[in-house]
């Protein structure tokens, strides 16, 4: 199905007739999507690999550039705004982190305030609170990201995305590194963070159940278009079917496998 723009009273974010294409157009990334996104609004893209997940993720800040559309970021156009102006007013996430070996990671979480010429007193106690804020103590400020376990280091990418104070976060796969334990433990802060700090946040991911369980709406992409978008319970209980069934039907399988040992607990 095609997605409609809903809730327009105050979006954050509204994707207007957007269309990415690679190779000169001959490679379709994204094809005539439109849609709004409503402050607050936490949303989860999944969809097979080449859906278009990252490509659609990726015009939002333009670091994908549309053939043709619009994206408009808290009512007005991103093309308004120099796109690296833009990009250090939304926070981004990655699987990679991308953390810088060299620095510090107080260095690493205050490169965006440092760019914005935030005097050195506000990015210090920026970093403080924000490494309250992802549960790593404070004197792992001095660390280099080496000294830091994959878990640490992606609590401190979260802490540098959410260092300039932004409203929107885009996530790309964030979680898709870490160990199940750890990624489970991951997504909940971050969950958490999303609603104590009322962000918007866009999260591409692979994992169906990670989507159900932290997102409020899942976009469903097949070939560049939003073939679904539902909250988490009305895409499980709705009729489902074709991509959508499939994508839906490992957790369903697992739900059912759970409750089975469950209730031959209880027997027992």
């Amino acid at each position: 199905m095609a997605a409609t723009i809903a809730n327009e009273a105050s979006p954050a974010i509204v994707l207007r007739d957007l269309d990415v294409s690679y190779d000169e157009g001959r490679t379709s990334a994204v094809s005539e999507v439109s849609l709004a996104i409503p402050r607050g609004c936490f949303v989860a893209l999944i969809g097979g690999s080449g859906s278009g997940k990252t490509s659609l993720l990726k015009t939002i800040n333009r670091l994908v550039e549309p053939m043709r559309g619009e994206v408009v970021i808290e009512g007005a156009s991103a093309r308004l705004t120099p796109a690296p102006e833009l990009r250090r007013s939304i926070g981004y996430v990655f699987q990679g982190i991308g953390l810088f070996p060299h620095m510090s990671v107080a260095e690493n979480i205050g490169i965006t305030p440092t760019l914005l010429g935030w005097p050195a007193p506000r990015i210090r106690e920026r970093t403080d609170v924000l490494l309250d804020l992802v549960e790593l103590p404070r004197d792992y400020a001095q660390r280099r990201p080496d000294e830091l376990s994959g878990g640490q280091r992606q609590r401190v990418g979260l802490a540098r995305a959410l260092a300039a104070e932004p409203r929107i976060m885009l996530l790309d796969e964030p979680f898709g590194a870490l160990d199940p334990l750890t990624r489970s433990a991951l997504g909940d802060a971050y969950r958490a963070i999303h609603d104590r700090l009322a962000l918007t946040t866009i999260m591409v991911t692979h994992d169906v159940q990670e989507a159900l369980l932290l997102a409020d709406r899942i976009l469903v992409m097949q070939r560049g278009r939003i073939i679904a978008d539902e909250s988490p319970r009305a895409l499980m209980t709705g009729a489902a079917s074709g991509d959508v069934a499939l994508l839906l039907d490992a957790p369903r399988r697992q739900a059912e496998r759970i409750g089975a040992l469950m209730a031959g607990q209880t027997r027992r």
